[in-house]
């Protein structure tokens, strides 16, 4: 039986060295990274934030935008970026489908989940946007749901540092990294791994979630394939 993860990206990350914006260099070495797991028949699921484009909390900050409108405004923004992760896996070759939350039939398939596995199954990429469907929800909490429906067996964090760290590395040098963590200890305040909800949703359905440094050429199938924690955080 072929491994199934699922892969969590910042929708920051898709800007490269920029604020805001697709970055397509940056989308073309993901889409390498991930077409290194698919070459190595892992199945993969893929969710994407869309704080590059427009983030709910940001918008709605001043009040001008209600909370709800600007979540809604943060899930289309994932859609976008999950187009643009499509055309970049196509664009080298690799199957996928992209599949909304939110029902928009001329760009992406709705959200069921025996569908996105029988996708998986055939070993196409499935991309997960719009996150959860539903205001007030992250896309670290849609990360978290859409791995426990389509019984993956760990959710990666991709992110730009190699762990979980007590305190900011980039503020505080005697930031200790932390290797291993149970789900009580990734709830703690101080320590930013998802937020409680995700957490909460992982501990229930004993989840293992894995933060590591997308950068890293190779990193993603060392951890996945060979078991390589070595350069990432584990939560379990």
């Amino acid at each position: 039986m072929r491994q199934r993860v699922l892969v969590k990206f910042s929708g920051e990350a898709l800007a490269g060295d920029g604020e805001y914006g697709i970055d397509t260099k940056t989308l073309h070495y993901i889409a390498g990274e991930i077409k290194e797991l698919v070459d190595n028949n892992i199945e993969v699921g893929i969710v994407i934030g869309g704080g590059n484009i427009v983030r709910g909390v940001s918008a709605a900050a001043d009040g001008v935008i209600k909370r709800t409108s600007a979540d809604y405004m943060g899930m289309l923004a994932t859609v976008i970026n999950g187009v643009a992760m499509q055309e970049a896996l196509e664009h080298i070759g690799i199957s996928s489908r992209l599949q909304s939350a939110i029902k928009m039939e001329q760009i992406a398939e709705s959200f069921i989940v025996k569908r996105a596995r029988r996708h998986l199954e055939k070993g196409r990429v499935v991309i997960f946007s719009a996150g959860t469907g539903n205001p007030f929800f992250t896309t670290d909490t849609a990360a978290t749901l859409r791995a426990t429906e389509i019984e993956a067996s760990m959710l990666i964090k991709a992110t730009k540092v190699d762990g979980v760290y007590d305190k900011d590395p980039n503020k505080f040098k005697d930031a200790k990294k932390l290797e291993t963590l149970n789900y009580d200890m990734a709830l703690q305040d101080n320590i930013k791994v998802m937020d409680d909800t995700a957490i909460a949703l992982a501990k229930d359905n004993k989840l293992p979630i894995v933060v590591m440094n997308m950068f890293e050429e190779g990193n993603l199938l060392k951890i996945i394939k060979n078991k390589d924690y070595s350069k990432c955080s584990i939560v379990k």
